[in-house]
């Protein structure tokens, strides 16, 4: 099967079955998906759906986000993965946003990757699901689904070499819902020990699949 054609099949499949996919994380606004984005790494984002509430009932803004210390983040997130890091990079975001940008998240990647503990991915997050842009986050569910499938070939060995090999066939217009769709099939079907093939509804397009029953022949 032609790449082309693998990809058409699988934003078909999508399309019909998940066209309005979103994120799982919860929030109001984009300073708190911001926040929240930044927890989530190495993080469930259902243990940072557990702590943000009292995080953003004490911290609603960035104002009050930067006038407070890493060591009282701490006890709100303590239960997050690397809390003393995160706390740091969130009083370090809150200063940043206040004095750089006006208390307001700003909607260009690179301004985005310029805050503490935000990089290429929680910033292609942000400017696809706050701003819709045509930017595709590459995490790890992304990465294994991508090179399982045969979106991207084992050659690509970093995210940004996935992100590529993505962004070159999948329409702009569909590239923020398919960040979504990969995901969320990483997280639930396609898992990282014992995928759920006999679950999965993409098994004809898929590489992974077919050398399985390759194998037992």
């Amino acid at each position: 099967m032609l790449k082309k054609e693998r990809f058409r099949l699988l934003i078909e499949y999508f399309s019909t079955h998940f066209p309005e996919p979103e994120t799982e994380l919860h929030y109001r606004n984009p300073y708190e998906l911001l926040i929240s984005v930044i927890l989530s790494a190495q993080c469930t984002d259902k243990r940072v759906n557990m702590v943000t509430p009292a995080l953003f009932e004490r911290f609603p803004d960035p104002a009050t986000l930067a006038a407070s210390t890493a060591e009282e983040v701490f006890t709100y997130i303590r239960s997050v993965s690397y809390p003393n890091n995160k706390s740091k990079h969130l009083v370090g975001t809150g200063r940043m946003l206040v004095e750089e940008f006006n208390s307001e998240v700003p909607p260009q990647v690179d301004a985005l990757q310029r805050l503490p503990g935000v990089g290429r991915k929680t910033a292609n997050v942000i400017a696809s699901v706050i701003f819709n842009q045509p930017t595709l986050a590459v995490d790890t569910h992304v990465f294994r689904v991508s090179h399982r499938i045969g979106l991207a070939p084992m050659t690509a060995t970093t995210p940004l070499a996935v992100e590529k090999c993505l962004m070159a066939y999948i329409p702009k217009a569909l590239v923020p819902k398919s960040h979504h769709w990969l995901i969320l099939h990483g997280r639930y079907v396609c898992v990282a020990r014992s995928p759920k093939c006999h679950e999965c509804q993409l098994t004809h397009l898929c590489k992974y699949f077919e050398k399985l029953q390759q194998q037992k022949i």
